[in-house]
Order: C-alpha cells, then sequence, then structure tokens
C-alpha cells in the first residue's frame, strides 16, 4: 500500500519537473548562465539549447537508473529478490516506496535547481538570494530520506536475523 504514495509522489514530481523545466526554456535567452561574476555578468554560460537538452538528459538518466531497482522489486524479477522481499510484505512495501519516493525528492531538487537558473537568469523576476531556503532544503530531504533508508534497512535486518535463528 505504501508504494502507491511513493509512485504518486514520483509521478507528482516527474510533471513538476516538466512543466517548470518547459517554463524555465521558454522563458530564457539564447545565452544561459549558470555562474555570474561580481558585477552580474556572465562569467559561464551555454546556449539555449545545450542547456535543456543536457537537463533533460539529467533527468531521464537519474530517473532511469533509480527506478530500474524499484521495478526489479516490484515485479520480483530474480528469485533472490523474491525470497529477500516477499510480494505483500510490510518492508518491501517500505523499500518500494523508499525508491519511489526518493526518485521524487531527486526529480523535486532537479527543479528546484532548474528554477535556480532561471532566477540568475531572469533577476528582475525573482533574485537568485532568495533560493537560499530552498538550497538548505535539499540535503535536508536527502538526510531525512538516507535515515529512512538505514531505519528500513535495519528492520530489515531484524527480520532476517530472527528467523534464521
Amino acid at each position: 500500500m505504501y508504494y502507491r504514495f511513493g509512485k504518486v509522489f514520483h509521478f507528482i514530481s516527474v510533471l513538476v519537473f516538466i512543466l517548470s523545466f518547459l517554463y524555465i526554456y521558454a522563458s530564457l535567452s539564447d545565452i544561459v548562465a549558470y555562474q555570474l561574476d561580481e558585477n552580474g555578468g556572465f562569467l559561464k554560460s551555454v546556449p539555449k539549447e545545450t542547456f535543456f537538452y543536457s537537463g533533460m538528459i539529467i533527468f531521464i538518466v537519474l530517473n532511469v537508473i533509480m527506478i530500474v531497482p524499484g521495478k526489479l522489486i516490484e515485479n520480483q524479477s530474480t528469485a533472490n529478490l523474491k525470497r529477500l522481499f516477499p510480494k505483500g510484505e510490510r518492508l518491501s512495501d517500505l523499500i518500494i516506496a523508499w525508491i519511489y519516493s526518493f526518485v521524487g525528492v531527486i526529480n523535486i531538487s532537479l527543479t528546484i535547481m532548474a528554477l535556480f537558473i532561471h532566477s540568475i537568469n531572469n533577476q528582475n523576476e525573482i533574485s537568485s538570494g532568495e533560493f537560499s531556503f530552498f538550497f538548505y532544503l535539499i540535503p535536508i530531504f536527502f538526510v531525512i530520506w538516507i535515515g529512512g533508508l538505514f531505519w528500513i534497512l535495519g528492520q530489515k535486518f531484524k527480520e532476517v536475523q530472527s528467523k534464521s535463528i
């Protein structure tokens, strides 16, 4: 049951990233700066198309790499996964939910970074200084989700250990 919440969160994060990334792409100029000097001039920049295609490739590659283990566990692709994460078990459900929600956290982080690039290039709409709160959120989300993974794995180790005794 929990894995459904993870899947919904992942789906919503994909939609949020795609919609915001398309909006950002449409509002950028032909040259996209990703680092400014002290005077506000472009220190490092790339063409608009390079920014778009590299952002989409990073997004797709991260999602595929991170979703494959969840799909393998969910579909019980190997005998070891069937034995370790049997269908219908609470911890199997939690690990699948964790994988999907972690990919959602990565997608939200990519969205925040894309919005930061947008704020650098469109200083009149949003100043880049307003993003400091969001940049603190990214590592906090990662620490919370990694802590959740260790808790799930700890519960699984206890379960396996109690079955072997």
